[in-house]
């Protein structure tokens, strides 16, 4: 993206390096703190009427708070939520650059931030860590994961799982607040890597067109070359049969190849 390079070449320097390292550490430091005092979790929520009565530190604090669940004790699924967004953010920072994932994040606060002061709800990071989760397998599509902790997927697949729910989702939902929450949410997604998917798609489409065309324009296995104008025997049928072209054009078999005439002395 040509916009990007522009805006790196003169505000790179401004990019926070190992930004997800931060909020990973903020996310530990924020669950230790709720573990301290379950209600801690409340000042830090992205409440609009709040951010309006002077809490401002609301726009960013949300992004600390641990967004996980599973069958394992809660530590446990805690630190590998932590570790999981660790490994998701440096993966994409060798891939990105700094700058650009600083963008891309900010792209996706921006868009959460909006829609919660559009419908005047509160939303946590759920959909933005997605976003990193997408963007992911956009970019190391062949990558293992171990899902549960004991079976291998590739990223791919669990970008395509995570894809395929969250549609359904917003299909059957009858909560706007949700479904704009989402678009808007994966709008850094769409921005960064969709002209990418679109050119990719029509690559392949391209791909499998002339493809197409090749395969109906090649010679049938049945076809073949020879075939004697007498006994229609082919190299097919007969496959030791030398076949010569006479004069008057037509291909025959040694056996029916026309004399030529005897010459008048």
């Amino acid at each position: 993206m040509q916009i990007l390079d522009r805006l790196e070449s003169r505000y790179g320097r401004y990019a926070i390096p190992g930004l997800i390292r931060y909020v990973v550490l903020f996310n530990a430091l924020v669950y230790i703190l709720i573990k301290v005092n379950p209600v801690f979790a409340d000042a830090l929520v992205l409440w609009p009427a709040k951010i309006l009565q002077g809490e401002v530190w609301r726009l960013v604090t949300y992004i600390f708070i641990p967004q996980f669940n599973g069958f394992l004790p809660e530590w446990f699924n805690a630190a590998m939520y932590m570790f999981f967004l660790w490994w998701l953010g440096n993966g994409l920072e060798q891939a990105m650059g700094a700058f650009r994932l600083n963008v891309y994040y900010f792209m996706g606060m921006a868009g959460i931030t909006l829609t919660s002061f559009f419908f005047g709800s509160g939303f946590g990071a759920a959909m933005l860590n997605l976003s990193l989760l997408f963007a992911f397998a956009h970019v190391y599509p062949d990558e293992v994961i171990f899902v549960m902790y004991i079976i291998p997927a590739k990223v791919k697949w669990l970008g395509w799982i995570a894809g395929a729910g969250l549609a359904f989702a917003f299909i059957t939902s009858g909560d706007w607040s949700f479904r704009i929450s989402v678009v808007v949410a994966l709008g850094n997604y769409f921005l960064f890597f969709g002209p990418e998917v679109y050119r990719g798609a029509r690559i392949r489409q391209q791909t499998a067109e002339r493809r197409r065309k090749f395969d109906e324009a090649k010679i049938p296995e049945t076809a073949t070359l020879h075939e004697c104008a007498v006994c229609h025997r082919t190299e097919a049928t007969n496959p030791d049969i030398d076949f010569r072209v006479a004069r008057d054009g037509q291909e025959y078999c040694r056996e029916h190849l026309p004399k030529p005439p005897e010459r008048v002395a």
